[in-house]
């Protein structure tokens, strides 16, 4: 049984309304000069690629802007990021804009610093070391990339999405503005949200870290739960089901905005540390085929992985319930762990969230190859508090059909 546990985020986090305004003092105290904004077109053309940009040019800062990112992007669109990238040879790069610019950013630093190309770094700890500095910048409020060491592309060739781990991606500034999120797009704010409750639902169930399977000074991309990132897994529950329909219905709520920053940045600080688990990985194959968004899927198959797990995790999801807003006063942890499930499913529908593979196009012959290719994705098989066989994958899979 394991004794220690550890815990990494980003060197600095930067928060608060307003705070893109302190990016060019955050920049020039260390000394970077030569910029490379990585960022997409809606951005550019929403005015917010502008609202960093100028600021930093009028610091005196060479910034050159990539604006080529694309939801869920694919191994291609890292390889054209990281050819601009060797072009205009930066010291320093900012991820401007969802989960998928900034593991965009992520990916790029990698490879301009080891050479290579990006696949040469899928999987856990292929990063060999310190990478161009990152600072990270989102304008939705989900993946917490910005705190955490991963980076997710789409590999169309096999249809499956791959994640690159390293706690060498950990951005080296995390400058997380809330007012930079009012312009979401109130279903991109919605996928977002679900999906930083589906983080920091995964991390505060999954396997202990005394029990994580691995031998004498092994690392592995998830250290298991551990009691820091339960705590902010929790926070970040709490404020999702305070926050999030608001948020989607009244973008220009200030409370809500706020709210769900903070809770995506805990969130990805939890499961970043601790683990994200089977809804992730039935995701990865699912979304890699169906081309729905990372945080749709996983808020379709977090309910139907949730009852998957309940029977290790009951009194947590007892906590969960009650820390989504259901009143558990008196119940027992089986009725309040259901209640968690229950009111999981609300949220779904009451931000738009897809409730069926179906409703998203998918097959019931595709779901086989989807079990498959989740289970073989060990390193989210080994952190999940229930172990499944192939066969329990595709129950799940049936299930949410």
């Amino acid at each position: 049984m394991r004794s220690v546990w550890q815990f990494h985020t980003s060197s600095q986090l930067v928060f608060g309304w307003g705070a893109a305004g302190q990016l060019p003092g955050l920049i020039q105290r260390r000394g970077y000069r030569r910029i490379l904004m990585v960022t997409d077109r809606v951005l550019a053309a929403n005015g917010i690629v502008d609202r960093i940009r100028i600021p930093l040019v009028n610091a005196g800062l060479d910034v050159h802007v990539f604006d080529g990112g694309e939801p869920e992007p694919s191994v291609d669109s890292a390889i054209r990021t990281l050819e601009d990238a060797r072009r205009y040879k930066p010291d320093a790069i900012v991820g401007l804009g969802g989960g998928s610019n900034m593991d965009l950013a992520k990916v790029t630093a990698a490879a301009y610093s080891h050479e290579g190309t990006p696949s040469d770094y899928f999987g856990w700890d292929r990063v060999p070391g310190p990478v161009t500095p990152l600072i990270c910048v989102p304008t939705t409020s989900g993946t917490g990339s910005e705190v955490s060491h991963a980076a997710v592309l789409t590999d169309t060739q096999n249809a499956i999405k791959v994640s690159t781990l390293s706690n060498y991606l950990r951005p080296a500034i995390a400058l997380v503005d809330p007012e930079l999120t009012v312009s979401c797009p109130a279903k991109v704010t919605a996928d977002s949200g679900i999906d930083a409750l589906t983080h920091a639902i995964e991390a505060c169930t999954a396997v202990d870290f005394q029990q994580m399977p691995l031998k004498e000074n092994e690392t592995a991309a998830y250290e298991g739960r551990n009691p820091l990132g339960e705590c902010l897994a929790e926070k970040a529950i709490s404020l999702i089901g305070r926050h999030l329909e608001t948020a989607v219905r009244e973008p220009r709520n200030r409370e809500a905005r706020e709210g769900m920053s903070l809770a995506a940045t805990l969130a990805g600080m939890a499961f970043s540390n601790c683990a994200v688990a089977v809804v992730h990985a039935l995701e990865y194959p699912m979304g890699g085929e169906l081309h729905v968004s990372h945080g749709a899927g996983n808020g379709l198959l977090l309910p139907f992985v949730m009852r998957f797990n309940l029977p290790e995790r009951v009194s947590t999801f007892a906590r969960i319930a009650t820390l989504l807003g259901e009143d558990t006063a008196g119940q027992s942890d089986a009725v309040a762990a259901e209640l968690a499930i229950s009111a999981v499913e609300k949220l779904k529908r009451a931000v738009g969230i897809p409730e069926r593979i179906r409703d998203i196009g998918g097959q019931e012959e595709q779901l086989p190859r989807f079990a498959a290719k989740a289970f073989a994705i060990k390193r989210l098989m080994m952190v999940n508090p229930r172990q499944p066989s192939e066969a329990d994958l595709l129950e799940i899979l049936r299930a949410a059909y």
